[in-house]
């Protein structure tokens, strides 16, 4: 018989997730607090660590509209001198699928395809969606969540795909799961049609000038605050998508289009003007406060599972929010494939604690710092290493460790280890410590 799944959630972890169960032959139901099911914001980076298990998944790059990204440069916002650069123009050959940028409209669309798709005729694998459905308890021990209205579903498995301010993780993780913290930045986000500034002859400069991928412009006049913008195109090249992070106690309102226009300028106002002039004639800007979360302890308890940002919430620097979201769902997919056995579960969360808890958790400490800034965190990667892993200290060392690692395959390796021991008498959050050397990691 397949599990009854329950994904809380239909983000980007929450539909990744849900199909990757469904696929693995589970009856899943998603839950979503939101009347409607869309997804907001701008776009986001697709490194070959999760497009590869987007692509095992089905998932349509070509519908979701990505543009390859062939550059991963930082520069300086004021002259435009370039500080680094990586080449990414061979970074299917080495990796196995390009470096890609997609709005996140289009990402969502995409994995929504996929969930609600129907298995063959004969399987019993099923996905449906209620939205409108907010869960106000989940209960790791009895495995059910209670909706607003009172109604109580249970459930084999409960994937708790809701994000930062996760109903599930203060009982997966105790009251210390909750400290969310102000970092102390904002970051705007804006999208320019490219039909705005192509053909007009004051962006020719500019566009002359960017590289066809992801640029990092760098404030190099703070020599205390981080301040950068990063920027690169999605949906086929027909959209410019900006980010700005700054050093920020102001609060916002995400909706003042003008009065984040005229704050934004005043941040980045000593930037090159070719990069001021997209900020003046950006249609919409958005801006919110960066929170940030340390690794937690464990990502699971009795039948709860949490995931994507529920377990891992990260800064921007480096963008791997969406990646790890996506990693996290193929891992639950893989390790759960055809299981049908509900005692097995326990056995499967520990393998799947040892396949994502210190890779995301390194990641998430490398969120912290902008690429090339690596050796600031090495002493707290330290906490995380794992045999056969480098830790990086510098941006190339960074891009092989982000990308480079497969985690379907190293799914594979842990199911095909040796028995972990008897669950019932070890800690879980301790297993990967214990076990961790016997398995050589895919990299």
């Amino acid at each position: 018989m397949p599990l009854q799944v329950i994904v809380v959630g239909a983000g980007i972890a929450g539909l990744c997730a849900a199909t990757a169960m469904k696929q693995a032959g589970h009856r899943v139901e998603i839950f979503e607090k939101s009347r409607f099911l869309s997804e907001v914001g701008a776009a986001v980076i697709l490194s070959p660590n999760s497009s590869s298990v987007l692509a095992h998944l089905g998932f349509s790059f070509e519908r979701a509209h990505v543009r390859q990204l062939n550059t991963w440069e930082t520069v300086d916002g004021i002259t435009l001198e370039t500080m680094g650069s990586i080449d990414q123009s061979r970074c299917e050959e080495k990796f196995g699928m390009p470096l890609m940028g997609v709005h996140r409209v289009d990402l969502h669309n995409e994995l929504m395809r996929l969930a609600e798709s129907r298995q063959e005729d004969f399987s019993p694998a099923i996905c449906t969606i209620r939205c409108g459905a907010q869960v106000v308890r989940i209960s790791p021990d009895d495995g059910f969540i209670e909706l607003q209205d009172g109604q109580r579903h249970y459930a084999d498995l409960i994937v708790a795909a809701d994000g930062l301010h996760s109903i599930a993780r203060a009982p997966v993780v105790g009251e210390d799961g909750l400290k969310s913290t102000l970092t102390g930045f904002n970051a705007f986000r804006f999208l320019i049609p490219s039909s705005m500034i192509r053909g007009n002859p004051e962006f020719d400069e500019i566009l002359a000038w960017k590289s066809d991928g992801l640029t990092v412009l760098a404030d190099t006049c703070d020599k205390v605050n981080e301040r950068h913008m990063a920027w690169y195109e999605c949906q086929d090249g027909a959209v410019q998508n900006l980010v700005g992070i700054h050093p920020s106690t102001a609060t916002l309102k995400s909706e003042d289009n003008e009065a984040n226009r005229k704050v934004m300028l005043e941040e980045f106002g000593h930037f090159h003007p070719n990069i001021t002039k997209l900020m003046k004639i950006a249609p919409e800007i958005r801006s919110w406060p960066l929170m940030q979360n340390d690794p937690l302890h464990r990502w699971s308890k009795g039948k709860v599972l949490i995931i994507g940002d529920a377990a891992h919430a990260m800064l921007p620097f480096g963008g791997q929010g969406a990646n790890q979201a996506i990693e996290d769902g193929g891992a639950l997919g893989r390790l759960f494939q055809e299981l049908e056995d509900p005692a097995e579960i326990p056995h499967r969360l520990a393998l799947f604690d040892m396949v994502r808890r210190k890779r995301a958790s390194r990641i998430q400490i490398l969120s912290t710092v902008r690429i090339g800034k690596e050796k600031q965190v090495e002493k707290e990667l330290e906490k995380y290493a794992e045999p056969g892993v480098l830790l990086p200290t510098n941006f190339e060392e960074r891009t092989y460790h982000d990308f480079s690692f497969k985690v379907l395959k190293r799914c594979e390796e842990v199911l095909a280890a040796p028995q972990l021991p008897n669950l019932g008498s070890i800690r879980q959050e301790n297993l990967l410590g214990s076990h961790s050397t016997r398995i050589p990691l895919a990299l």
